[in-house]
């Protein structure tokens, strides 16, 4: 009985400590009015972007990739600049609640710097570190952390495009992109190109790649199709289980395209290399 007793304490005392740490109604919603005011400008910029963009297009005659190209870079960059007011905001009230909510906006589906948001996360107060979403933002920190440049790439074995189990293993002593796409994502597609030249640049260098699909179930053709009209004359992997690849999630991939490379020894040295970086990159390596 006294076990009992003691047990139902530590619990009421942990429930009790949690539900401290969230602050009543009127002090949140002060908070979140300081945040939306340090970001309105922002804000204002990235929708005054994107319907410029929406409005130029409407009077266009046919698809413009160009013009696609441009918005891109200008969205990336307004998206930096606001994600800094962000970084300065949880810096200046670390004992915000909201602060751990702007910190999971920074992370975002594909952080730039995750030992940077681990940083900003430890700065926090403990009160707002060990609240409900503090414990969810480092479940989801620790997660990207494990596959962060310098860590050892998890292992995993999946099947090829005729069922045949490929293993990360197999391409221990080579370079290895291990690319994250889908015969349906429109960016990758377009980055394809680019990885071909690479592939066909490095491919007697000891460079190899490997690519995993987060195509969907009964999608097994069009992700066929996909690797041959891109001729992706590589090794292709997937469980065709959409976001729900034991891979991707393994990988903490959230938004595709991705791309790892890592070394001879399975180490990885860097993260999304697009374009003309990806060769650079190369050359750097395999001189």
């Amino acid at each position: 009985m006294n076990k009992l007793i003691l047990i139902l304490a530590l619990v009421f005392l942990w429930v009790t400590r949690i539900s401290a740490s969230e602050p009543d109604s009127t002090v949140l919603a002060k908070q979140q009015s300081e945040l939306a005011a340090a970001l309105q400008e922002s804000d204002k910029k990235l929708s005054d972007c994107q319907q410029a963009y929406y409005d130029a297009q409407k009077n266009k005659v046919k698809y413009d990739t160009v013009g696609l190209a441009q918005w891109r870079y200008e969205m990336k960059r307004l998206k930096d600049e606001r994600k800094t007011k962000e970084i300065a905001f949880i810096k200046s009230h670390p004992d915000y609640y909201v602060s751990i909510k702007a910190l999971n906006d920074v992370i975002g589906h594909l952080p730039d710097d995750i030992r940077v948001c681990d940083q900003l996360f430890n700065g926090l107060d403990k009160s707002v570190r060990e609240s409900p979403e503090g414990f969810k933002t480092r479940e989801v920190i620790d997660r990207f952390l494990r596959v962060a440049v310098g860590a050892q790439a998890p292992e995993f074995t999946a099947n090829d495009t005729i069922g045949k189990p490929v293993s990360l293993n197999d391409f221990r002593g080579k370079y290895l992109l291990l690319d994250f796409w889908a015969s349906w994502c429109v960016p990758c597609r377009e980055e394809n190109p680019v990885i071909v030249k690479a592939y066909h640049q490095f491919k007697d260098k000891n460079f190899e790649i490997l690519s995993v699909s987060l195509d969907q179930s009964g999608k097994y053709d069009a992700w066929l199709k996909a690797i041959h009209d891109d001729r992706l004359a590589w090794t292709h992997v997937s469980d065709l289980k959409y976001w729900d690849s034991k891979v991707a999630q393994m990988y903490s991939i959230r938004s595709i395209p991705q791309n790892f490379l890592l070394d001879p020894q399975g180490k990885i040295i860097a993260i999304n290399m697009r374009g003309t970086a990806l060769i650079k990159k190369l050359e750097e390596l395999l001189k």
